[in-house]
């Protein structure tokens, strides 16, 4: 190995420890926030590939994402629901990513100013502001955000392969990284840029060179818009221009997103995991910031007339940013930091060719941005933590308080998840899944007025978040406090609530089989038991009821199979072997 190459090969290999190194605190954070329906509630990625290329369409970081969603059915595979196995993985592409950033910069630099050598330091450290940088957090440590990462490494692939001169496999990246997140849409235009500014000099003769290749990347277009198409034209609930927000207040709410993005690669303080949905009440609060955004274009268009390579970062820049940060409505969160995943390598770019002659402050700046990344990640600890981090920081998030509720909940902290859930009522009076979630908290405290009150008031606003599934408990539960109370009519009423919303509610549907049974209407409640059984064929419970069920209506041999089932499941049960004994009884 030649001096040159073993060195390149060292500042490669010192990258990718520096990540490691960087993110080593955080892989034994748990799982949290959007990871609870992309990986942990996420059935496909227990049915094998076919189910795995076939996401759920619930507006889930996974929705139209079949990649995304394979490589974390992989992760299931192979660890189960270990949050360390994912998140290894979530570092391992972003450290495969960081050396593609090195390549490809150090690659369009050097064919810039036709001297290879002379940029390899400005790359590195380019590359290693990028990766260890603390706004890169959320988007490594949070594993639904897998679909940041994906798309940036298949992106930067993309542009990496077209450098190399490695046309084929530019195209299969291209196709791949479709399939993982819809950002990769402005991808076949970069690369076009790429070419103009770094190889044929113009668009005309990058078009003559290469048409078939820009008709092949074109081509991957139809895989991403079949994707949409397949979830349902937008990505559910989380996206689209009939979800409440405007394209308007939105690209109005991005004005202020695109200042306070760059104003957090300067100065990365306070990060926040989540914003919430607020958008600008208007232009009179964010016209500072839009005239901001509109001279930086209009810069960006100037450079890329009169100082090609500044404006193509520029460009790429607002174009990586363009699908999450315009005009088409994110409503889930309006701001993110994740966003600026792949755009912060135009930054880095930039404050690397700043200090390239002074690799010494480049170096210090590189080492102060990963002892700030280390400590960031103390605060993805635990869930309350990391929420509590947030609340301080968003104080009228009122999602953020929700799960901050939540966490303490889990981590047995009754009071402070009660003071919670009162917070974020006074904030949202209408936002459900606290009045639900407050509710189940004041039934376990054996509040029942109090969590009825509640529970019902989440049934009420239900079908305002699209997803009356979710909220069936709360019938369920309503069900369970009028059956307390005596009131079986309103019982009945509330259970087959719950199983209109969710036919597969199990829980529901034992009740009423109860209900039916002590009633009387024992062929209704035979009908139940043997619907939770076909459900949950290891449900010894079921199997018991509806043996005593058999039994009253007089059919011993078909009750003694139903007992002796459920005795095999659970073994030792007394009332199980008392009723065995009186099924044999009868058959004699």
């Amino acid at each position: 190995m030649s001096p040159a190459a073993f060195t390149l090969a060292l500042r490669g290999a010192a990258l990718v420890a520096a990540v490691a190194l960087a993110y080593w605190g955080a892989l034994a954070a748990p799982f949290f926030f959007d990871d609870a329906d992309a990986v942990v509630n996420n059935p496909t990625l227990r049915g094998g590939l076919r189910a795995a290329l076939a996401p759920p369409a619930d507006g889930s970081a996974v929705t139209g994402r079949p990649l995304v969603n394979a490589t974390f059915a992989l992760d299931h595979a192979l660890h189960g629901l270990s949050p360390r196995g994912f998140r290894l993985a979530n570092v391992a592409l972003h450290a495969a990513s960081t050396l593609l950033l090195f390549g490809l910069i150090r690659r369009l630099l050097s064919s810039a100013n036709a001297q290879p050598s002379t940029f390899n330091p400005t790359a590195a450290i380019a590359a290693a502001a990028w990766s260890l940088h603390p706004l890169q957090t959320e988007s490594v440590i949070c594993i639904a955000q897998r679909t940041e990462l994906l798309c940036g490494f298949f992106y930067l692939l993309t542009l990496y392969a077209f450098a190399r001169g490695w046309l084929v496999l530019s195209g299969v990246a291209c196709l791949f990284g479709m399939a993982s997140k819809e950002v990769m849409v402005t991808a076949p235009l970069v690369v076009l840029l790429l070419d103009r500014t770094f190889v044929a000099g113009s668009f005309a003769a990058a078009w003559r060179a290469r048409r078939g290749y820009y008709l092949a990347l074109a081509a991957t277009w139809l895989l991403l818009a079949a994707l949409v198409v397949s979830a349902g034209g937008s990505r559910g609930v989380a996206a689209g221009f009939n979800r409440g927000i405007s394209s308007w207040s939105y690209l109005l709410t991005q004005a202020e997103a695109l200042v306070l993005y760059v104003r957090l690669a300067l100065w990365p303080h306070p990060l926040v995991l989540d914003y919430g949905t607020a958008v600008a009440p208007g232009l009179g609060a964010v016209w500072g910031q839009g005239l901001l955004v509109l001279a930086a274009l209009a810069a960006t268009v100037w450079a890329l007339v009169r100082r090609p390579v500044l404006g193509f970062f520029g460009a790429a820049f607002f174009l990586i940013l363009a699908p999450s940060s315009s005009v088409v409505p994110l409503v889930t969160q309006t701001l993110a930091e994740h966003r600026m995943y792949l755009p912060l390598a135009a930054l880095t770019v930039g404050f690397a060719l700043l200090v390239q002659r002074h690799l010494a402050v480049g170096l210090l700046v590189v080492l102060v941005l990963g002892g700030a990344t280390a400590l960031r990640t103390r605060d993805y600890r635990d869930a309350v933590t990391i929420w509590s981090d947030t609340v301080a920081k968003r104080p009228l998030n009122a999602r953020a308080h929700h799960n901050l509720a939540l966490a303490q909940q889990a981590g047995g902290d009754v009071e402070a998840a009660h003071r919670a859930f009162a917070r974020v009522i006074e904030l949202a009076p209408d936002y459900a899944p606290a009045r639900f979630n407050g509710g189940v908290a004041l039934l376990a405290r054996g509040r029942f007025a109090e969590a009825s009150a509640q529970l019902a008031e989440a049934a009420r606003l239900s079908p305002a978040l699209r997803n009356e599934a979710k909220f069936a408990d709360a019938q369920f539960e309503l069900g369970r406090l009028a059956e307390r109370d005596g009131d079986l009519a309103a019982a009945e009423a509330k259970f087959r609530e719950a199983l209109d919303l969710a036919p597969d509610h199990l829980g529901a549907r034992s009740r009423l089989g109860l209900m039916f049974a002590r009633a009387g209407r024992l062929e209704p409640a035979a009908a139940q038991f043997r619907a939770v059984i076909a459900a949950r064929p290891a449900d010894a419970e079921a199997h018991a009821n509806l043996g005593n069920v058999l039994l009253l209506l007089g059919r011993p041999r078909e009750a003694l199979a139903s007992y002796e089932t459920a005795d095999r499941l659970k073994p030792g049960d007394p009332r199980t072997a008392e009723n065995i004994r009186l099924a044999r009884e009868a058959l004699r």
